[in-house]
């Protein structure tokens, strides 16, 4: 399985931290008919769909991002030792893949130097901190960690009137630690590296661009989840804050990278995850990377 991609003077390396059938496909996306599973099943399974349950395969993973200038981990995954009563897969887990995945990409916690947020949802944090002495304490020590300031507030506040798990355990140590810089969804790391806004999902989701002069890779976070939402980019996720700026979203970014050069690095699309986005019909697909 490929983990690595060289994109110009960049190499972009998968860190999987778990891979499964997760959510009966048509609860994850409530306004999927049957019919139209159906009609989709010879390509979505099973790489994309697990025939035997209907659950959509998803791949929880990490992007690191080696540029002439900085080492970048975009999103934290899952994490060990967090408490997520709802999700039997994630709750109090305590296993080595994550570690070992970023071995294996040659990187080290103290190797990194910016860890990007594209929103604050529990799969996208959850390395962000490990415990330590019964404390939760950045996992990457020499690193500054990068949130949507609107994102941060929103969440912050949420928290406030009724505590939720992530933001406790793997937002907030970071910022009493002082290692967080909170910036707009437009905020431009160097010139290799940028933000994009992609509302919908959460209020102030982005993506992250790379490359000088141009989008050479593009990494969606959770903008999209299932290549199903690709070929039917109004397919809404159960989760999505505000479902129409969602779908409108996915569709400008999916007509943006349509037919370029450009590498999409998806989140949480299987196994290859990575490739280039193609028309079809009056929607998409990611047509994977060989090799």
């Amino acid at each position: 399985m490929r983990t690595s991609f060289g994109v110009n003077d960049m190499t972009i390396h998968r860190i999987i931290e778990q891979e499964q059938g997760f959510t009966p496909v048509l609860q994850f996306l409530p306004g999927l008919s049957r019919e139209v599973l159906d009609e989709n099943r010879s390509w979505m399974e099973p790489a994309a769909l697990d025939p035997e349950t209907d659950k959509l395969v998803l791949c929880f993973q990490s992007y690191v991002v080696k540029t002439p200038h900085h080492t970048v981990l975009v999103d934290s995954c899952i994490g060990n030792d967090k408490s997520r009563p709802t999700r039997e897969a994630w709750n109090k887990k305590n296993d080595d893949h994550y570690m070992q995945a970023l071995g294996a990409a040659g990187v080290s916690v103290n190797d990194i130097d910016y860890v990007m947020c594209t929103h604050l949802h529990a799969d996208h944090v959850g390395w962000n901190t490990r415990l330590e002495n019964g404390r939760w304490v950045p996992t990457f020590p020499n690193a500054r960690y990068l949130f949507s300031r609107k994102e941060y507030t929103y969440w912050a506040e949420e928290h406030a009137r009724a505590p939720i798990d992530a933001i406790g355990d793997s937002v907030l140590p970071i910022i009493e630690a002082k290692k967080a810089d909170l910036v707009t969804s437009e905020h431009a790391l160097d010139d290799h590296l940028r933000l994009m806004p992609t509302p919908g999902h959460t209020p102030d989701h982005f993506a992250v661009c790379l490359g000088r002069g141009g989008d050479a890779a593009v990494l969606t976070g959770d903008l999209i989840h299932s290549p199903l939402q690709a070929r039917y980019p109004e397919l809404v996720m159960r989760v999505d804050y505000d479902p129409k700026q969602a779908s409108a979203t996915r569709r400008s970014f999916l007509e943006r990278y349509c037919d370029t050069s450009t590498l999409c690095c998806t989140m949480h699309f299987p196994s290859p995850s990575v490739g280039h986005i193609k028309r079809w019909g009056d929607g998409f697909r990611c047509e994977p990377v060989s090799g």
